[in-house]
C-alpha cells in the first residue's frame, strides 16, 4: 500500500500468522535471471510451494501460490478464464497432513458480474469432481462482496463460513480502510471452522491491499474400521 513490492515484509506477515498451508494471489514467479517472488518466499519461510501461473507479467510468471509445512503430494489447476478478460483460475493442492490428505483449493475469480457467472459452475464443477474425495478448503480472493451466483452455487455443495460469527468487522479490502468483503472461506468432506481471524497490525495494513484472512480447521475423524 506504500507503493513498494517487498517480499522480506509478505513473509513477515506470513510468519506472524504461523499458519501452515497458505494461499496467496497475484504473486509474480520466475523469469529471466530471477527466482521469483514464490520461490523467495519458500527460502524465507522454510515452505514448499507450488504456482499455478495465469499469465505472463513483464516476462515473468503470474498468479496464484500455495505454500505448505507439509508435503505436496500432487496438484491441479482449472482454468476460469473468460474472452478479453484478464485470465484468472483455481488451483487444487493436495496436502499431506501426517498421512491424512487436505485437497486446498486456492482461487481468484474476476472482477466483473458476468465473468463470475461464468465461472461460478466450472469451479462448482471442478471442487465437486467426485474422483476427489475428502476433506477440501475453498479459500482465496472471489471480488465478491455480496451474495450472488457464485455464493449461491458454492453454497449449495460446499459449506461456506459464515464469518460474522467469527469476525466483528469481516471487510478485507482494500486493507487501510476496507470496505469490501471479498476473501471466502468454504469447507466439506467433515472440515470444521474453530476459529477465524483478520490480523489488522501496522504491517499488515502496508504489506498488502487485502488483509489476511486465518483459519484454524480441524480434520474430521478417522473413519471407523
Amino acid at each position: 500500500m506504500d507503493g513498494r513490492t517487498r517480499v522480506d515484509r509478505i513473509a513477515q506477515v506470513i510468519a506472524s500468522l504461523d499458519a501452515d498451508v497458505v494461499a496467496l494471489q497475484e504473486v509474480v514467479g520466475a523469469g529471466g535471471d530471477d527466482c521469483g517472488q514464490a520461490a523467495e518466499l519458500g527460502a524465507l519461510l522454510g515452505m514448499g510451494w507450488v504456482m499455478h501461473s495465469m499469465r505472463l507479467l513483464r516476462g515473468k510468471a503470474y498468479g496464484n501460490v500455495v505454500l505448505s509445512r507439509f508435503p505436496i503430494t500432487a496438484d491441479q489447476p482449472c482454468d476460469l478464464s473468460c474472452d478479453k478478460r484478464e485470465p484468472r483460475g483455481c488451483h487444487r493442492v493436495d496436502v499431506n497432513l501426517n498421512g491424512r490428505l487436505l485437497h486446498v483449493y486456492n482461487v481468484h475469480l474476476g472482477t466483473a458480474v458476468f465473468e463470475r457467472r461464468k465461472q461460478a459452475p466450472r469451479l462448482a464443477e471442478f471442487v465437486a469432481d467426485a474422483a476427489v474425495a475428502g476433506p477440501k478448503v475453498l479459500l482465496g480472493d472471489f471480488n465478491e462482496w455480496v451474495k450472488g451466483l457464485t455464493s449461491k452455487t458454492l453454497g449449495a455443495m460446499l459449506e461456506g463460513v459464515d464469518l460474522s460469527a467469527h469476525l466483528r468487522r469481516r471487510k478485507t479490502y482494500p486493507g487501510v480502510l476496507p470496505m469490501f468483503h471479498l476473501d471466502h472461506i468454504y469447507v466439506a468432506g467433515g472440515v470444521v471452522v474453530e476459529h477465524v481471524s483478520l490480523p489488522r497490525t501496522r504491517l499488515t495494513l502496508v504489506a498488502s491491499d487485502h488483509l489476511p484472512l486465518v483459519a484454524d480447521v480441524r480434520m474430521p475423524g478417522p473413519d471407523p474400521a
